[in-house]
């Protein structure tokens, strides 16, 4: 990997790096918060929203006093695969920014849009390879990334330790977000294989017992997409048809916004640092 910028911040190593991914056939980028000391250290692997690049969470989220105070390393990816030769859509919802974080099957997308395979498989054995990791992890995400968070560590308990969110898109077969892009990089003859990248899907049908003890969502109650694409109840009906633990925690007031994040990012990072350094 390529470093293209490097910032000193809370005394622990910040740097902006990009590398041609073999997995998406495109250049990826991505930014590492290295803390203070030798390490080894645990990984946090997060991952963001509609429209967002890796620059988001680097720069707006304030995780990086917290994950220097737990010692712990944080990557942050860019959405989706981007490029002239890539696929893309003149929505915000669609394409490039958009990724799902699944491997699409349908034309045009398919050649590129492999985000499941890059962040499961590619983006940790480089993190693992290139920096001072323990080889324990945990992911967590915001809207589209809290869906991926949740899909990604339902579907690879070996890789997570624990998985959290911020205002997960639950259900995506059940909301115009998720049908409109699933449809587009799934296709319509196999819905029931959408079930798969279904967070409240996955959890009702048994896919966190026995792996996660919890799992933590934050979502605020003043978010403008809380009734019609993120419907968090049901997460909740999930976790009481499966007797599987999950604490939402609706907060009064917040938005869908990075400011609602960096509000409570320090939680979740604390929700992990505890996982990821108890007993292996």
């Amino acid at each position: 990997m390529e470093t293209t910028k490097t910032h000193v911040v809370h005394g622990g190593t910040l740097r902006y790096l990009k590398h041609d991914s073999a997995t998406t056939g495109t250049p990826m980028t991505l930014s590492v918060f290295v803390p203070p000391g030798e390490g080894p250290f645990p990984v946090v692997i997060w991952l963001s929203g509609l429209t967002c690049t890796e620059d988001n969470f680097t720069t707006k989220a304030g995780a990086y006093r917290a994950a220097a105070e737990h010692g712990l390393i944080v990557v942050a990816p860019d959405t989706s695969p981007r490029g002239d030769g890539v696929a893309d859509d003149p929505a915000y919802d669609l394409g490039q920014g958009a990724g799902f974080y699944l491997d699409a099957t349908q034309a045009p997308w398919a050649p590129h849009f492999r985000m499941e395979s890059y962040v499961t498989g590619e983006l940790i054995d480089l993190i693992d390879a290139q920096f001072p990791t323990t080889g324990a992890r945990s992911i967590l995400g915001h809207s589209m990334g809290g869906h991926g968070a949740l899909t990604l560590a339902l579907n690879h308990p070996e890789l997570f330790q624990s998985v959290s969110a911020f205002a997960p898109i639950s259900s995506p077969t059940r909301c115009p977000w998720g049908e409109k892009a699933f449809t587009a990089y799934l296709g319509s003859d196999d819905v029931a294989a959408w079930n798969r990248h279904d967070a409240a899907r996955l959890i009702e049908a048994g896919a966190a017992r026995g792996v996660y003890d919890d799992i933590l969502i934050d979502q605020g109650d003043a978010d403008s997409f809380l009734t019609d694409q993120l419907k968090p109840d049901l997460l909740k009906a999930a976790a009481e048809a499966s007797g599987q633990k999950i604490t939402i925690r609706m907060q009064p007031g917040y938005d869908h916004s990075y400011f609602f994040m960096t509000s409570f990012i320090d939680d979740h990072l604390a929700f992990h640092a505890a996982r990821l350094k108890g007993p292996q």
